[in-house]
């Protein structure tokens, strides 16, 4: 039996002066899912992070709202917390840089750097705002690009030509803070040697603690040659005032990575674990670090070398993530796009976000999309439409017919067999970070499954007492599949294997029971676990997020804009005007399918509408469609018509319509359902 793995792992600390966004989900979902799967293979692992607090930003806000610096971050962990907490992100701990732990550490960091002779002063010239009486980081200033002239530059980079330079190079300058011009004054700084260190990192970083892109990054930088860094910030400043300096804070970027220390420190009085057997030089435990792409720097050169420099262990890896665009463009506050964490919440389940992110995310460091009809499309098809699906047809034929007790026969052994025999390989693109491929592996086995249950047709075995058997046998196969999906996917889906577990009566799934089946086992009553996602709650989430946008005109409502039922060509016998002209790429946004009707029935208390069950081959849906005038129920059972499949859900009186019939003629008894050639199948696409 292969040994208990102990492992440390944290996310980049998010920023304390503003929310959580999309953006940011993106690292601590990778990590979330990454930890979890490790505690499902039984090993020791650890997950803290805090919020990294110090900081003239952080000054500044705190001034512009009134309050205390402790204050205002105080609220802000808050904040954060409750939002990753919503998003299912366990952290076993969640502290902040601003804490006595994180201060010792520091000290304890920098007075070993500057016994081994690493730390070196001396003067430099900066930008002081003579108005506000501080020394203004480069963020601070504004001005003209001095390569392109640009105006309104930022004081280490133009946003225009991409030309980066010191803020003392920047024409016209301006005080951020203030708006005054600033001054050149002198200041004594306290400076990393990281340059003592070059040996060392260039054989880290090509050591396989980093993956080799961002090696390969990395070797540019050391061919441009390593810089002393400036690790010294003076008064006012909110952190860490340096030993021996009075006046001098250390720079946020020193602390920062710090607090990984200090939180897993925190956590170790709290759960009386040992902190050296994870940071000690010759420590046996993994320590992973996940982080975006654009903090590279600090977290594979600077760090290491500090943490070499003071006689502790480096990092067993570091792995960082790419950029989150949506609809294929940088996120926008006046698209809307710039979600934030709560904005989200406030709209849509956050395991769906949870599974596309996972869909879209790999190993290496490929910025990732989210496209928002994809979202909407891939979480309906897969998790609704494949997964949930299964437990929903599968559970009612065994309580109304067998008390709730699966069978005690295995009628598929090859089926379940090949769904367990994938959990190695599924576990190996967990552990390898590989995300979409384990999303794409289960979502085959997913389609094996429902096709299976399509052949099968329990709904039609039950029937007949004499094949009443083998429909409990085939929906017992169903649900041990379920269960088998349910667990490969609890990584990335935590409540919903915590709501299949409920159902199915059994109890926290572990990596280790694939291995097992349920034969003769009880299960309780199935819950709707989750419902489909509607385009109107996402557009209804990115009007939310829109700022300093012109209110519109909302469009006259059509008759036949209600989301669900049927839709017919009576405009062209009523003459009711067209509508605006649509291209072929909003048509084909249209997902037109072929869907056998399973079942027909009258709608009590509804003159124009019947219930309609609908086959689309992967999942049944219910529709109501008023067509009542044309057709008896009874004849309608057993025929094929046209559904629009991607319509949002409209609640109804009578229910929930899942979907639109298509008809044509003007009304009454001569309407009449779309009806396709005999060859077509439940399911297939209308082109």
């Amino acid at each position: 039996m292969t040994a208990k793995r102990r492992i440390l792992v944290t996310s980049a600390l998010p920023y304390a002066n503003g929310s959580i966004h999309m953006g940011h989900l993106v690292e601590y979902i990778q990590t979330d899912i990454w930890v979890r799967f490790q505690k499902m293979r039984g090993n020791e692992c650890w997950y803290v992070c805090a919020d990294d607090t110090h900081g003239t930003p952080v000054m500044l806000k705190a001034q512009s709202l009134g309050l205390q610096p402790e204050e205002m971050i105080a609220r802000m962990r808050e904040e954060h917390l409750a939002d990753f907490s919503a998003f299912h992100i366990a952290f076993d701990n969640y502290y902040s840089t601003h804490s006595e732990e994180n201060r010792e550490f520091c000290y304890g960091i920098y007075k070993a750097l500057r016994s081994n002779g690493h730390i070196a002063t001396r003067t430099i010239s900066q930008l002081f705002d003579p108005e506000k009486q501080m020394f203004l980081p480069d963020r601070f200033v504004k001005g003209e690009c001095p390569k392109c002239g640009a105006t309104d530059q930022y004081g280490d980079s133009c946003d225009v030509c991409g030309a980066t330079y010191a803020p003392t190079e920047l024409k016209n300058p301006k005080s951020a803070v203030s708006g005054a011009t600033p001054v050149l004054k002198e200041s004594e700084h306290y400076f990393f040697k990281l340059p003592d260190f070059e040996a060392f990192l260039k054989h880290w970083t090509r050591n396989g603690h980093v993956h080799a892109s961002i090696a390969n990054k990395l070797d540019e930088w050391f061919e441009a040659g390593l810089s002393e860094w400036d690790i010294s910030r003076d008064a006012p400043y909110f952190g860490f005032e340096i030993p021996d300096a009075p006046g001098k804070y250390f720079y946020v970027w020193l602390d920062a990575p710090v607090g990984y220390m200090a939180s897993f420190k925190n956590l170790c009085a709290q759960k009386d674990l040992a902190f050296d057997d994870f940071w000690k030089a010759d420590s046996t435990a993994e320590v992973y670090h996940f982080i975006g792409k654009d903090i590279v720097y600090f977290h594979t050169l600077f760090w290491p070398a500090m943490l070499k420099g003071s006689g502790y262990r480096t990092p067993t890896s570091v792995y960082a993530h790419g950029f989150l665009t949506v609809n294929g463009t940088k996120m926008s506050k006046s698209k809307g796009t710039f979600v934030t964490a709560r904005t989200y919440l406030d709209h849509l389940n956050p395991e769906w976000l949870r599974y596309y992110f996972a869909a879209k995310l790999g190993a290496g460091v490929d910025d990732i999309d989210l496209n928002l009809e994809d979202f909407v499309n891939r979480v309906n098809s897969d998790l609704v439409g494949k997964v949930v699906n299964i437990a929903s047809r599968c559970a009612g034929f065994i309580h109304k017919q067998f008390g709730g007790l699966l069978s005690s026969h295995n009628a598929e052994p090859a089926l379940l067999k090949e769904l367990q025999d994938a959990a190695d390989g599924l576990a190996k693109a967990y552990e390898d970070r590989e995300y979409g491929k384990a999303m794409r592996d289960i979502m085959a086995l997913a389609d094996k499954v429902n096709e299976y249950i399509a052949a099968k047709a329990p709904w039609t075995l039950a029937k007949n007492p004499d094949t009443a058997k083998e429909a409990h046998d085939v929906c017992t196969v169903g649900l041990n599949a379920f269960r088998l999906l349910a667990l490969y996917l609890k990584p990335v889906l935590p409540k919903l294997a915590e709501q299949a577990e409920h159902f199915l009566n059994i109890d926290s799934l572990l990596w280790m029971d694939a291995q097992s089946l349920m034969l003769t086992h009880k299960i309780n009553e199935f819950q709707p676990m989750m419902v489909r996602v509607e385009g109107a709650k996402v557009a209804a989430m990115i009007e939310a997020s829109k700022e300093n946008l012109q209110p519109t005109a909302a469009p006259a409502a059509a008759e036949n804009a209600s989301g669900s039922g049927t839709t017919t060509a009576s405009a062209l016998i009523t003459h009711e005007p067209f509508k605006p002209v649509i291209g072929i790429d909003d048509f084909d946004r249209i997902d037109l399918r072929i869907a056998r009707i399973d079942n027909a029935e009258h709608v009590e208390g509804a003159e124009k509408l019947l219930k309609l069950t609908l086959n689309v081959g992967a999942e049944t849906r219910t529709v109501f469609a008023g067509i009542k005038s044309a057709y008896d129920p009874a004849s309608l059972i057993g025929k094929h018509t046209v559904m629009v499949a991607n319509l949002a859900p409209r609640k109804m009186k009578f229910g929930m319509s899942e979907g639109m019939v298509l008809a044509a003629g003007p009304g009454g008894k001569d309407l009449w359902i779309l009806e396709p050639h005999t060859g077509a199948q439940p399911g297939m696409r209308v082109k």
